[in-house]
């Protein structure tokens, strides 16, 4: 079903009491989740109005690691006004120039802006981690549960679901291990959250959105979210570049790599089960378009040794068939 961009209701008077009276409220965007996005315009001012209506969604994380970024030095919206109650938040405009469409643009730009995106990462890598959850192995267990409960049915493929949580409680302890001095991890780190911000230089162009789900976990996450991005493709020739470029930078040691092959397999099976779920719950059926780029993905981190327990699963439970063949006729 398609996103109403209708104003709330009660948008006018938030921003009158904002100092933003009479603005024209333009709609922007929607997302997978409840969230919508309107642009505001004020004469020669402008902001954006998050509408993140209870009890759906909840601002507060929003607005709490905005702010932590923000003190960080990173590009995150500033925030002008918010009312927790109505869950409408009025935050900085990061402009139009989106990372995704800029790159469809001038395919020229691809390699020094992945650059760009992954060198920030080793910036926050830097930092000790927010005051915030850590990505336990619950957690993880909870999303890598989404494939077996929604795709998995979806396709007709009949699983070994407790073989399924036992191997993978093996593969992710020494991610876990290796969380005990930990990042904060945006989780949604991509080319569709990414800005670039005129008039500004080096990382500080580089708008973050959508990191209201942010944990505290490991540094090869966000990297993950990247190099293997759900809506846009990158390559194996770019994604090979751009983990060599984060480890000349940060130095990571010999278990990064596993670490990120685990972390790509385990974020892409959450990715295949939530696609479904909004598809067949949502009635979002546009995200099937999506599953076979996604399946590209795991089949490319199945093949690392790491990975052979779960390539060794996958191989005895989902049939080929029903993998990125079971998508083509929606692809992209």
């Amino acid at each position: 079903m398609p996103v109403s961009m209708i104003p709330p209701v009660t948008a006018s008077d938030f921003l009158t009491r904002a100092g933003w009276s009479g603005a024209e409220i333009l709609p922007l965007a929607g997302d997978a989740s409840f969230r919508r996005y309107f642009r505001v315009v004020l004469q020669d001012r402008h902001a954006v109005l998050m509408d993140a209506p209870p009890p759906h969604e909840d601002p507060r994380p929003f607005i709490s690691v905005a702010e932590w970024l923000v003190g960080q030095g990173f590009a995150a919206p500033r925030i002008f006004a918010s009312d927790l109650e109505l869950g409408l938040v009025l935050i900085e405009d990061f402009g139009g120039n989106r990372m995704r469409e800029v790159l469809d643009a001038d395919p020229r730009l691809e390699r020094p802006l992945y650059r760009d995106v992954v060198t920030l990462l080793t910036e926050l890598a830097t930092k000790p981690a927010m005051a915030i959850d850590h990505y336990s192995l619950s957690e993880y267990q909870r999303e890598l549960g989404l494939f077996t409960e929604w795709y998995c049915p979806a396709v007709g493929a009949d699983v070994d679901a407790a073989e399924y949580v036992t191997l993978w409680n093996d593969l992710l302890e020494p991610v876990i291990a290796a969380q005990a001095h930990p990042v904060t991890v945006l989780r949604d780190y991509h080319a569709e959250n990414i800005m670039l911000i005129e008039g500004r230089e080096q990382l500080d162009r580089l708008g973050l959105l959508d990191f209201q789900d942010a944990l505290a976990g490991h540094p090869a996450y966000d990297l993950v979210s990247m190099l293997q991005d759900a809506r846009r493709t990158v390559s194996p020739e770019i994604e090979a570049d751009m983990l060599a470029h984060y480890c000349s930078l940060a130095n990571p040691g010999n278990g990064f790599d596993a670490a990120y092959h685990l972390l790509g397999v385990q974020r892409n099976l959450k990715i295949l089960g939530i696609f479904t779920r909004l598809w067949k719950r949502d009635g979002k059926p546009r995200y099937r378009a999506f599953q076979p780029r996604v399946w590209g993905y795991v089949e490319r981190g199945l093949r690392h040794p790491a990975l052979a327990l779960a390539r060794a699963w996958m191989d005895a439970n989902v049939p080929v068939e029903k993998r990125a063949a079971a998508w083509v006729e929606f692809a992209e």
